[in-house]
């Protein structure tokens, strides 16, 4: 067990902190929304360009692989330089690549733009923002990184319904072009308003292989990545084909589709959020595996919804599923960094992030474009019930790191 000294913040006023978080929740519904599009004008592609389901599946994994390699990139870069900068550069590339997505005809364009430029740009941002917003919050980490991980359910939901609008109304393309410069607007003002910071790593720069010996030589560490990992090979999977399962099952235009197919899960997700965040926060004061317990169990409940949400015969059970999915989907979500926090050093926050979103991401890259692969045999519905599974594993995994693990890998801040 090691002992940490946590690093003076710069705080400029009181209020600062709360500005910080408003405007990375800002930058942060906008790396959701923009991942999110693709999924919603999916169909109008798909008879647009003639792709097929697995070329579509493929795009979609294409962006996720990119993310998953360059996050611990951006992760140790957080460690290293101003997370500023990284946040607005990387905010101002992922919109121009966003806005010119529209442009697309092929599906080398879409891969190239829409699968590496996007998730390239997009990998750049998590590590640094979830890093500057632990260090300047910390009686209320749980709730503020909580209230950052919102931003996400909003940022899809708001998505599936103006992009599934504009694409019906206006054509696919210009969602692409809509959100992409609002984007690069929002990035201008991030460099206008955030604080120079300096990184927790200040003269200490510990290599990057040397760094991620240390973090995985914790199982903690390790069991938190792969639980984190099962997740996000659900999420990704259920994000880029339920708009579609929605609207053949149920008979809705996109913009129907694209709303009930997010917005009873992320709205579930919203509240599990912030009830999480702030649960974790006060029993951790108690025993401080108790964030890990809390993500574990949301995990384990969570499963048979998922199951529902796909196998159900009617709306109603449906949308009671997504709802239910979402709740304690948002539970866990509201402890993902905050936990992992629990058992890295403070200077090297960012890349532990990093690797832990690097090896989440590459696993879950394969989601989609299984699911693409089995659509045409299999059914989408029989796919995404099996994707319950994934939870189930993984909520075991970080029960056991709470219970097994955690005490010896913990570290003592003073």
């Amino acid at each position: 067990m090691s002992v940490e000294i946590e690093p003076n913040t710069l705080q400029p006023n009181k209020g600062y902190k709360w500005e910080l978080l408003a405007l990375l929740w800002l930058a942060f519904f906008l790396n959701q929304a923009d991942r999110q599009i693709f999924s919603v004008v999916l169909p109008l592609i798909r008879e647009d360009l003639g792709l097929s389901d697995a070329e579509l599946g493929l795009i979609a994994s294409a962006l996720v692989w990119t993310y998953g390699l360059l996050v611990p990139v951006a992760g140790f870069f957080g460690d290293r330089f101003s997370r500023k900068k990284i946040i607005g550069i990387s905010l101002i590339f992922w919109s121009i690549a966003t806005l010119s997505t529209g442009f697309c005809t092929t599906l080398i364009q879409f891969v190239l733009l829409r699968g590496i430029a996007t998730g390239g740009g997009e990998a750049f941002y998590a590590p640094s923002a979830n890093a500057l917003i632990s260090q300047h919050h910390k009686e209320t980490r749980s709730f503020a990184l909580s209230l950052h991980q919102s931003a996400v359910y909003i940022g899809i939901i708001l998505s599936g319904v103006i992009a599934g609008y504009i694409g019906e109304t206006y054509g696919w393309q210009k969602a692409f072009f809509v959100f992409g410069a609002f984007g690069v607007l929002v990035g201008i003002l991030v460099f206008m308003r955030l604080k120079n910071d300096i990184p927790a790593a200040g003269l200490e720069k510990p290599e990057i292989l040397k760094t991620a010996a240390v973090i995985f030589k914790k199982p903690t560490a390790i069991l938190l990545t792969a639980g984190f990992a099962c997740m996000v090979f659900v999420n990704v999977g259920y994000l880029t084909w339920m708009p579609s399962f929605i609207a053949s099952k149920f008979n809705l235009s996109l913009a129907e589709a694209g709303f009930s197919s997010l917005f009873y899960h992320h709205g579930g997700a919203v509240i599990g959020v912030l009830v999480g965040g702030k649960l974790a926060d006060r029993l951790s004061l108690k025993d401080r595996k108790a964030r890990l317990l809390l993500q574990g169990i949301a995990l384990l409940i969570a499963s048979p919804f998922i199951f529902w949400m796909a196998a159900a015969e009617t709306q109603f059970i449906t949308y009671a599923a997504l709802f239910l999915f979402g709740v304690f989907r948002g539970a866990y979500d509201s402890n993902i960094f905050a936990s992992l926090y629990e058992v890295v050093s403070v200077q090297t926050r960012s890349s532990a992030s990093g690797l832990m979103l690097m090896c989440a991401f590459l696993a879950g890259a394969f989601s989609p474009y299984m699911l693409g692969i089995l659509k045409p045999t299999l059914g989408l519905s029989l796919g995404l019930s099996l994707l319950s599974i994934a939870y189930v594993i993984g909520g075991a995994l970080i029960v056991i790191a709470a219970l097994v693990f955690f005490k010896r890998d913990k570290i003592e801040f003073q």
